[in-house]
This record gives C-alpha cells, sequence and structure tokens, in this order.
C-alpha cells in the first residue's frame, strides 16, 4: 500500500483523474498459485468492508482522484475471487471479479461484467487480464456501453503452453539489470513482451471503439518477470504513451472523448448483424476451463 499511495501522491502533483494498478497488485500474484485454501483466504478480505477497499476510499477521497487497485476478494459467498476495486473520491466504488481466474484453484471465476460511470460521466469497463484474451470480453463490454476500459493485468514473460506466445525471461536478467540494462530492455521490449502485446491489445480498442488503459505488474513474480510495458491506447488502437523501463513506472496520458467520434470501432459496431451471432452464445463442446487451458500442454484438438 506504501508503494499505491506513493504513486497516487505523484498522480495528484500532476493532477491526474485515475489512477489505474495492476492486477492483484495489493496481495501479489503469482505466488497464490502455491497457497493452500487457508493461505488464500488469509490473504482475502471482503470488499468494500475490508481494510484495503477501506484505504483505498480515504485515500481516493483525500487526493480528489479515482484509484484502481488489484487484490482477493472473500465473497460473501465464501468464495475467493481476483477481483479489482475502484474507488471514488465521492464515496463510490465499482469491483469487477475476473471472469477467467486460473491462477489457483482456491480462486472462483465472477460471472459479470462491469461497467460504471466514472465521477467525470465516462462510462467505464474493467476486464482482469485473460479476461480481456478473450474478444466476445470486450466487445460484451463495449456494448454495455462502456467507452473506456481498464485493463489491469500480470503478464508477459509467462511460460506458455503456446509455442510463439511470450516465454520465460532468464531471472537473471532481471537481478543483472542495473549492470546490464540493455539486456533486460530487449527482453521487456521483445516477443515476451511488448511485441506480443502489440499483436492483440491494439486490436481490442480499436475494435471496440475504446480508450484502454493496460496496467502491467513488471518485475520478479516468484519464479518469473512481468514484463511491464504499461500503456494508454485510443480508440483507433494507437498508443498515446508507454513504458518499457525496467521498474516501476507511471505514463500518464490525456483521453479526448471527441476521437470516439465516428472512429472505426463505434461505426462497425453499428454495422453489427446480431440475428447472425446466435452461435457465439452456444457451447461448441470444446469449452474447457480456463485453469486447465492456462496450464495444460496437451493438444485437444
Amino acid at each position: 500500500m506504501n508503494a499505491l499511495r506513493s504513486f497516487v501522491e505523484k498522480a495528484a502533483r500532476e493532477k491526474v483523474d485515475l489512477v489505474v494498478f495492476p492486477e492483484m497488485c495489493l496481495t501479489g500474484y503469482w505466488h497464490v498459485r502455491h497457497l493452500n485454501r487457508e493461505e488464500v483466504e488469509f490473504l482475502a478480505e471482503p470488499v468494500p468492508e475490508g481494510s484495503s477497499t477501506k484505504a483505498l476510499l480515504a485515500l481516493s477521497a483525500e487526493k480528489g482522484l479515482t484509484i484502481g487497485a488489484g487484490l482477493v476478494e472473500l465473497g460473501e459467498d465464501g468464495n475467493c475471487y481476483n477481483s479489482y476495486v475502484v474507488a471514488m473520491p465521492d464515496g463510490r466504488f465499482a469491483k469487477h471479479r475476473k471472469l477467467h481466474a486460473f491462477i489457483s484453484e482456491h480462486v472462483s471465476s465472477g460471472s459479470d461484467y462491469t461497467v460504471f460511470d466514472l465521477p467525470d460521466g465516462t462510462k467505464a469497463g474493467i476486464l482482469i487480464c485473460y479476461d480481456c484474451n478473450i474478444g466476445e470480453n470486450v466487445r460484451a463490454t463495449a456494448l454495455r456501453g462502456a467507452e473506456l476500459l481498464l485493463a489491469p493485468h500480470q503478464t508477459g514473460g509467462c511460460d506458455s503452453p503456446s509455442p510463439r506466445c511470450m516465454g520465460a525471461i532468464e531471472l537473471g536478467l532481471w537481478e543483472r539489470r542495473a549492470e546490464d540494462p540493455v539486456a533486460i530492455e530487449a527482453e521487456l521490449k521483445g516477443p515476451k513482451g511488448r511485441k506480443w502485446l502489440m499483436k492483440w491489445l491494439p486490436a481490442r480498442a480499436h475494435d471496440n471503439g475504446l480508450f484502454l488503459i493496460f496496467s502491467n505488474g513488471v518485475g520478479r513474480d516468484d519464479d518469473e518477470v512481468r514484463t511491464g510495458n504499461s500503456m494508454i491506447l485510443d480508440p483507433y488502437g494507437d498508443v498515446l504513451a508507454e513504458t518499457w523501463k525496467a521498474g516501476d513506472d507511471m505514463v500518464v496520458a490525456d483521453l479526448d472523448p471527441s476521437v470516439r467520434k465516428m472512429c472505426t470501432g463505434v461505426r462497425w459496431i453499428r454495422s453489427r448483424r446480431p440475428e447472425l451471432y446466435g452461435e457465439l452464445a452456444e457451447s461448441s463442446g470444446k469449452e474447457r476451463d480456463t485453469r486447465h487451458v492456462r496450464f495444460s500442454r496437451m493438444d485437444e484438438d
């Protein structure tokens, strides 16, 4: 929470209205896969009654800006969720439960899309990491009126089952980042990081006419290295601001809502033919639990 407060204070000095932190930034991420049920519950807390949400709301009110941060939620149903909380200075909050949770068998997936009004009236949606991999989730969020997508992640440098998707980064490169910044920067900007993101992330913004805030962890995450590359995209998929720094960083951009007017994605959505898309809501028989798909090394087609 101290690191979060430091960035919020910096954002307030720069007159920022909205600060978006990464997925599960308050609890840590990749280590959770090793935890048993009791240990996961120890990390979890209710929303909004828990101490973290209360602290976010208090900090939001104190600094007069909106703050989004990820944590493990203990739901009223007794289940734990990978959740993202957005605290607003007027005392309101929004919460999204990751739809495609896979980090632990003790963390359940949510079942609802999240679209809400920011204090300035902008309609924002939230999709957490793997949620954004599934194009239908982004389109469904846009159809619910979202103009801006908050996309908190913990990605890049993943040991993926897909042969041409990311790949693990040598831990030593991160540990030696001060001595050899060129080597680690090449990994962060290369096919394990930014180059992989640019294959698909701009399309999520462009095809749906959304501003998109991609906030990602950076650095060692248990036995992997997250690649950062946090960036802000406009509704044409163009990058407004980004970083590939091998360390904590913040990117800032002004979002002009007029850019959405007559942008490609907004126009394309108007030309949809929903009567043709019934199959999208039907099972193909090939669907599997996200946790199975994420970790399985078997080709099941």
